[in-house]
């Protein structure tokens, strides 16, 4: 279900860039679709921010047992 909202959200978000960047729209119209898609893209970053910490790499130890460790992101 998340995942759903997700791809819903990303569309839609898809969707107002594309009206935006044309520019044909009036100033008042602009206002309230750049104010739905910055709604949208927080919708979107908590969920990517959510999913990156459920991310975990299984590692295997000295014994060859499967362990996890919570995924660390490489530093740039």
């Amino acid at each position: 279900m998340a995942e759903k909202k997700f791809e819903a959200s990303l569309t839609r978000l898809e969707e107002i860039v594309t009206e935006l960047e044309g520019g044909e729209l009036p100033l008042e119209q602009s206002l309230k679709l750049f104010e739905e898609g910055i709604k949208l893209a927080r919708v979107c970053n908590a969920r990517l921010e959510e999913a990156e910490r459920k991310v975990e790499i299984l590692l295997k130890d000295k014994a060859g047992k499967m362990t996890t460790k919570p995924f660390e992101e490489e530093e740039a």
